[in-house]
């Protein structure tokens, strides 16, 4: 049920960036709010374990799925299309509607699957959505067995980690968002920010050899921030591809492909852990080098990111 309640949050917060905003802006937008969820994953570890201890762990999760009962309430009253909000000018309107014009003809999402266009996003998301799951769910065991930083302890390193990768997420989507603004264009914009993010990564694969816990947490911060910041123009890169109306199929089936990379990732993680004695060296170089990967696929299965053609997409659903 907590899968199903998540897996929409994403796809309708990309598809919501599309309709407020042109190309150019979007990736900082998508990487602002995107940057909620670090302030999510440092907040979290603090407030439920004191929720649990000083209640129950049933009003733990009483409370944590009521926030979110509030937020929905809040967006029903508050959210509107920008052609439907009261306080959107004119002049602001005819900003948000620079980009030219879509089509308003539904497109099925099965209609979505035979395009390399929706590959591309799939198998980048694939690749390297695991490597958050990795940081998320086995870092803090790493750095315990490494260097005895508990998780249920407020600890510095991991603030450390959640709080550099808020700016990596900003800082991608700004550096896409600025580069379209001086003139480039969108698939060079967002593949330069794209591959600036892959090669930061890279220095993570030596993570795990180092003796220093600062320069741990810095190369895994670097990676943090770097995914952050990818994921601030992949998740962009959805909507430069296809009309606004179907980003949200786009995202959630590349949601999907995310997940179940991360599903595969862990069995192999767990595997590789189990096999030769908790050595994470094999692990953080799959991730130090998935982005460079993922993006040589990216640009072999669409070279230039443009727009679907919308009368393709549409003449599928009568054949």
């Amino acid at each position: 049920v907590l899968g199903l309640g998540e897996a929409g949050n994403f796809p309708a917060a990309i598809k919501t960036v599309a309709e407020w905003f042109p190309k150019r802006d979007r990736a900082l937008v998508a990487g602002i709010f995107n940057s909620g969820s670090n302030v999510g994953a440092i907040v979290a570890p603090l407030v439920v374990p004191w929720l649990a201890l000083t209640y129950s762990w049933k009003v733990a999760f009483v409370v944590t799925g009521f926030i979110g009962f509030v937020w929905l309430v809040a967006w029903l009253l508050i959210y509107r299309r920008p052609e439907e909000h009261p306080k959107v000018s004119a002049a602001e309107l005819a900003y948000i509607r620079s980009d030219p014009p879509e089509s308003v003809t539904p497109i099925p999402w099965v209609n979505l699957l035979p395009h390399r266009q929706l590959w591309a996003f799939a198998i980048g998301k694939a690749l390297t959505d695991p490597v958050w799951w990795f940081y998320l769910y086995w870092g803090a065991k790493f750095l315990d067995k490494n260097y005895g930083i508990k998780l249920s302890q407020i600890s510095l390193p991991l603030i450390v980690i959640y709080l550099v990768a808020d700016f990596g997420s900003i800082g991608g989507g700004w550096l896409s968002s600025t580069l379209i603004k001086r003139g480039w264009s969108v698939n060079a914009g967002r593949k330069t920010a794209m591959l600036v993010c892959a090669l930061c990564v890279l220095p993570v694969a030596i993570a795990s050899q180092t003796t220093n816990l600062w320069v741990t947490v810095g190369f895994i911060s670097l990676a943090a921030a770097a995914h952050q910041g990818w994921s601030a123009n992949i998740f962009t890169m959805a909507s430069d591809m296809y009309p606004r109306r179907a980003v949200g199929s786009v995202v959630g089936i590349g949601g999907m492909a995310g997940a179940l990379g991360g599903m595969a990732f862990a069995a192999w993680t767990s595997r590789t852990l189990q096999n030769n004695g908790s050595n994470y060296i094999p692990i953080f170089a799959m991730c130090g080098g998935a982005y460079l990967l993922a993006l040589a696929i990216i640009h072999v299965l669409v070279p230039k990111l443009e727009c679907v053609d919308v009368n393709k997409l549409t003449n599928e659903k009568s054949q």
